[in-house]
Formats: C-alpha cells, structure tokens, sequence
C-alpha cells in the first residue's frame, strides 16, 4: 500500500523539483498550498516514482489529486487505484486540467467520467496588465489606484519576518469588521495564513505589505507555481478605504515582476462558488479561467 505521510518541511524539496517538472499554473499542487491548507483538507503526500502522489478528504471524503511530476502517468494512477480499491472507497481524482484530461483520456480511453468544477477554476491574469491596469477594461481599477495615492501618503514593501505581527493584527481586525458577510470556512482560511506565516522562509513564500499614513491597510503572499506564473494565496485589504485592494493587487505585481524577470501570469486561485469573490476576480479581468475536473470511473 501506498505510503502516505503528513507532509513536513522536508519534504519541500523533491515536492517542489516535481511540480516544477509539471510546470502547471494551477494553484492545486505547489507545496505551499498543500502544507498551508492541512487543516481543511487533511492532505497526505507520497512518491511514486517521478509524480507526486496527494490524498486529502473533500467533503468528508477521501479523494485524489492528479499525480503531477514526469515519466509515465500509468504507475501513478494504478498506484492509487489499488489503494482505493484497498480502502473500500471509489477512486476520485481532483484538480484535473484540461491537459490532464486529455493524458487521461489517452492512457486510459473511457475509463473515466469527468465533471467541471467551476467553483474551483482559477482565474489566470497577465501580470503585465495587473502592473499598470492600461485599458479600457481596467480603467476604473487604475482611478481607484490614482484616487488612493491622492489622498494618502503610501508606501509598499515587502514582507518580511518583521512585519507579520502587525499583518496579524490587520487580520484580526479585517475579521472582526467582516464578520457578518463572512462563510463560515473563513476559520479555515484565517488557520492557513497564520500557518503560512508561521513557516514564511521555509516555504519560500513571497509578499509585500501596504501601508497609508502609517498604518497597515493590506497584505499579500503566495509563491512561485510554475516558471512563469506566481500563485497568489492569500490577500487582504481594508475594504473600507478606497483602492486599497487594487492598490495590493497592483504593487505586488510590480515587486514580483523585478524579482522574477521571466514572470508572464498571475493565478489569483478560485472563487470557491462565492458571488461577491467572483464578480471581484472578474473585475480584474481575467487572460483566462484555468478548468479543473473531477474524474471518477464510469462504472461506479
């Protein structure tokens, strides 16, 4: 049976050379997101020869990721298989892409059903536009940028070890002031930053911090997901002040794309079937949404 462990920091390395081999802009299998999320989604991680094997419960249910990494699919998948069929559970596979699909598709025709989750498509960006929002399309966002940086002394830096106890203190009160509108599995979210901070270095995460008049008002991180796109896990803003969310949104950007010359796309993740977050993720004008499926045999 397959080995499975709890993921640590160790095992960063040979998740991460894996995953760079896929080279996939989705936000499913960088190991920040696997070590971050642990408390909602219970992820287990293991080695089948060149791929990366991810189990996680969905819903109360066990589940699979697709296997990422290089070198033959076929091991990977009946690897999983007969731990399924092991554990008396049916075989399911999250995180599908379209090209995923297709490998699928062709190493195993008619085997599997796949079903779109468009809850969970991630909204892919050029970074160049989110950078200066020239356009027409984004028009009002670079207003909202010009309206802040009128009405307030501003700077952006970024983050470090330093900074995150006040980026802590800006959450608590973003929370505490949007406790109303909120899902409840915004606890889930508020454990995966403080987890994410709290291994800031070691996971490699990038961020920047905005501050108006002395004073906190947004925050963002996440990291490299592929060779020319950055995954951004977390943002948050003062919702209440004017441009503070494109304010983030475009400053990060800008560090990002000093930093990573080779930087072409931004994954803002998904909208989780949330209206408000997806009419906010559109607004930004997306280059495209990255499809996931989920694939389960035809026969069960």
């Amino acid at each position: 049976m397959i080995p499975f462990k709890n993921p640590t920091l160790c095992d960063k390395a040979w998740i991460d050379e894996l995953v760079l081999a896929e080279n996939s802009p989705s936000a499913d299998y960088n190991f920040g997101n696997i070590y971050i999320w642990d408390k909602r989604y219970r992820q287990l991680v293991a080695r089948c020869g060149d791929r990366v094997l991810t189990k996680l419960r969905y819903e109360g249910r066990p589940a699979f990721v697709f296997p990422v990494g290089r070198g033959e699919l076929r091991p990977a998948i009946e690897a999983i298989t007969d731990y399924a069929a092991q554990k008396g559970c049916p075989l399911v596979i999250r995180g599908v892409t379209a090209a995923h699909r297709e490998q699928l598709e062709a190493e195993y025709p008619g085997r599997f059903v796949f079903t779109p989750e468009t809850d969970y498509f991630d909204y892919i960006y050029r970074a160049e536009r989110l950078a200066t929002y020239a356009g027409k399309a984004l028009h009002g966002k670079k207003n909202h940028c010009n309206r802040f940086e009128a009405e307030n002394d501003w700077t952006f830096v970024p983050l470090t070890r330093e900074l995150i106890p006040v980026c802590l203190d800006m959450l608590d009160l973003w929370t505490e002031e949007n406790s109303e509108r909120l899902d409840k599995s915004v606890s889930f979210e508020h454990d995966a930053i403080i987890r994410a901070f709290a291994a800031f270095e070691p996971l490699g995460l990038e961020g920047g911090v905005l501050y108006a008049n002395g004073k906190v008002v947004g925050f963002s991180l996440g990291e490299m997901c592929s060779s020319d796109c950055f995954d951004v896990h977390f943002e948050k803003a003062q919702i209440d002040l004017n441009g503070a969310y494109p304010m983030v949104c475009r400053e990060l950007t800008r560090m990002l794309l000093q930093r990573h010359p080779q930087l072409q796309f931004i994954n803002r993740e998904d909208d989780m079937g949330f209206e408000s977050l997806r009419r906010s993720k559109l607004s930004y004008k997306p280059e495209y949404l990255l499809e996931k499926y989920v694939a389960r045999e035809a026969d069960v």
